[in-house]
């Protein structure tokens, strides 16, 4: 049991999904980080959306699955979070966020969990061809020197070709970002509100 079961309120963890067909099985994230003492809320890109089970997901966090910005003056539905796990981090999101882009939920959360000192980890899942663009080697170079963890490479999933990635899902190692957000945690403390 860690210190997190100990606590009156547990820590919020948002995992954000993206549109691959990795986000068919993030629910076994939330179950690993739930199984950790995490509350789990769970946030898509609008592509994510279209590859996860948001009743199930809703089911198991507790929590609506938020795809969308809210309407002006409706209440937040999830407790804000003390960390974020992008994963599975498309290529597209990647790009958007080191730039700066807020034209969704998921990333207008994370660029200002940025702001706010949130730690947050990327697990980007893409084939070998978009995985050269310059445009995404950048990004990912600038999120990390800005802090954010970024799990990517062979090492930490072997790269694929292009339409073969339903083949590798599989050997995804869940634990793995979970472990870099709790490190993240660890390092840098909770968020400062």
């Amino acid at each position: 049991m860690t210190g997190r079961q100990h606590t009156e309120r547990r820590e919020v963890l948002y995992v954000i999904a993206c549109g691959s067909p990795l986000a068919r099985h993030v629910g076994r994230l939330v179950e690993l980080a739930q199984r950790d003492g995490w509350d789990v809320c769970v946030i898509t890109t609008p592509d994510g959306a279209k590859f996860v089970d948001r009743a199930a997901l809703a089911r198991q966090t507790g929590h609506p699955v938020r795809t969308h910005y809210k309407n002006p003056g409706d209440p937040d539905v999830l407790p804000p979070a003390d960390a974020m796990i992008v994963c599975p981090a498309t290529v597209n999101t990647v790009n958007k966020w080191a730039a700066g882009i807020t034209d969704t939920l998921a990333l207008g959360l994370l660029v200002e969990a940025q702001g706010l000192g949130v730690p947050l980890v990327a697990v980007p899942f893409t084939n070998t061809a978009m995985a050269r663009h310059p445009a995404f080697r950048s990004g990912l170079a600038r999120l990390a020197e800005w802090g954010v963890t970024v799990l990517f490479g062979d090492h930490v999933v072997p790269l694929h070709p292009p339409g073969t990635g339903e083949r590798h899902l599989s050997a995804f190692p869940w634990a793995l970002p979970l472990t870099a957000v709790r490190d993240r945690l660890c390092r840098v403390g909770p968020a400062v509100a």
